[in-house]
């Protein structure tokens, strides 16, 4: 049954962060996706077995730093400083790519720029002749991973959805994504189907009219 959450605004970043932490199942092996993702790590529940690997060779990485905590040796693929946990353990860079080709993920979040109906995903260019790609390894991942979750704001500033029929932006992965989390709502993805499981601030009716994706109640 679908929940509607009407008695609140949209969700801020480490709101959804929360709301994603909360469904990664115990005892998984996860990458976190550069930006908005990394901020999952600090909501994890203590103890549940949760392992984090980053592409730049670390498994068993922990929440953010606090202050007078960084290390500069410790840094995630998008540069930004971590902790570990106990029992991490660092490799090449290659055995770290290996890990997200060969199926050892479980569970990766990504960003997006859009994501189709059917899971495919668009998250490394918009196709603007003035952008810079950003392909990183999110191709690796979304074919990787058991599961893609990604984290989005689910309309642009202009107000057009970015849950739509078809990506127009280059794709990263075909039919890859299986969990949607953004600020007005929690969508599951199947073959064809697109479930809305949670809404934040809006209605199931009111995002139905807003999005061009037929949307179906959980």
């Amino acid at each position: 049954m679908t929940v509607e959450n009407l008695d609140r605004g949209p969700l801020e970043r480490h709101e959804i962060a929360r709301r994603i932490a909360e469904d990664v199942p115990a005892g998984s092996y996860v990458n976190l996706g550069i930006g908005q993702p990394t901020l999952v790590a600090d909501y994890l529940p203590v103890g549940n077995g949760v392992v984090l690997h980053t592409e730049n060779g670390m498994l068993g990485m922990g929440p953010a730093p606090g202050d007078g905590e960084v290390d500069p040796d410790l840094m995630n693929a998008g540069k930004q400083p971590v902790t570990e946990l106990p029992g991490a353990s660092y490799f090449h860079h290659a055995d770290s790519f290996a890990m997200m080709r060969g199926g050892h993920l479980d569970v990766c979040v990504l960003g997006a720029f859009q994501v189709a109906a059917n899971g495919d995903l668009a998250n490394w260019s918009t196709g603007e002749p003035d952008a810079i790609p950003a392909v990183g390894g999110a191709m690796d991942l979304a074919t990787g991973a058991r599961d893609v979750y990604v984290m989005m704001s689910l309309f642009t500033r202009d107000g057009a959805a970015k849950l739509v029929p078809t990506c127009t932006y280059p794709l990263t992965g075909l039919g890859c994504v299986s969990r949607l989390y953004t600020d007005h709502a929690v969508f599951a993805i199947g073959v064809g189907d697109v479930l809305v499981e949670e809404t934040f601030g809006s209605s199931f009716d009111d995002l139905a009219a807003r999005i061009e994706v037929p949307l179906r109640r959980s």
